[in-house]
């Protein structure tokens, strides 16, 4: 796992229960005949742009959710900012891995509208790498397990390995506990959800030792997200 492809290959390798693997799975009502295969190649493309760029800030948040990485295989991004993400990391090709309506996720837009403030790229991960479902509703988000991270613990750390970064931003409490034991320095932040989005963006700006946003920044409505997801985010 020394290489994104190696990497992405690796993931989609791994099977588990009550759990949603894009770069393996596919949605029978959502997904593109080759989703899979697409997610693999979103998330590649991603990492070896990152190396390419010399990257050296991770962040990193619990898992994926059930409206942005387990359908673009990007962690916390959305489909409506799959162009963010290219533009972002020099105009990479990345592409929708489903069929109908684009759909927003709320996290995924504050995290891209402050990268776009910020203005430098950084890779977007999880302590988990893919989205965890209550058993009889994949549809639904809910909190990795510890076995499930023992299991995928291997892959976090051959990541870590691979970019070498300089610091980690751990988006929430549960990513900055998770992580609290690795050997690189991690700084935790306030999670945008569940009215954490002010704290979140205060916390990433005095990270980067940039002004504090204006009232207008820091609210982040975007009503464009919510209009192309179709339903509340």
């Amino acid at each position: 796992m020394k290489t994104p492809r190696s990497f992405a290959t690796a993931l989609a390798n791994t099977r588990l229960p009550a759990v949603f693997n894009p770069y393996r799975d596919s949605c029978p009502i959502h997904d593109r005949f080759d989703a899979p295969l697409v997610r693999k190649r979103n998330l590649t493309q991603c990492l070896e742009a990152a190396l390419d760029a010399h990257v050296d800030t991770m962040w990193i948040a619990r898992d994926l959710g059930y409206r942005g990485g387990r359908r673009t295989g990007l962690p916390l991004t959305d489909e409506v900012h799959l162009a963010s993400a290219s533009t972002l990391l020099g105009g990479i090709t990345l592409d929708r891995a489903t069929r109908g309506p684009i759909v927003a996720e709320r996290t995924a837009a504050v995290i891209w509208s402050v990268l776009a403030h910020i203005g430098a790229p950084v890779v977007l991960w999880n302590v988990f790498p893919f989205h965890p479902h209550e058993a009889a509703d994949p549809m639904s988000n809910r909190c990795h397990s510890r076995s499930e991270r023992n299991a995928t613990w291997p892959l976090l750390m051959a990541l870590i390995a691979m970019i070498a970064p300089r610091r980690i931003v751990a988006i929430g409490r549960d990513a900055g506990l998770a992580l609290a034991e690795i050997d690189v320095p991690v700084t935790m932040v306030r999670h945008p959800s569940y009215g954490g989005q002010a704290e979140f963006i205060v916390g990433v700006h005095a990270l980067y030792g940039l002004d504090r946003p204006h009232r207008d920044d820091a609210t982040l409505e975007l009503p464009f997200a919510h209009a192309a997801s179709g339903v509340p985010a």
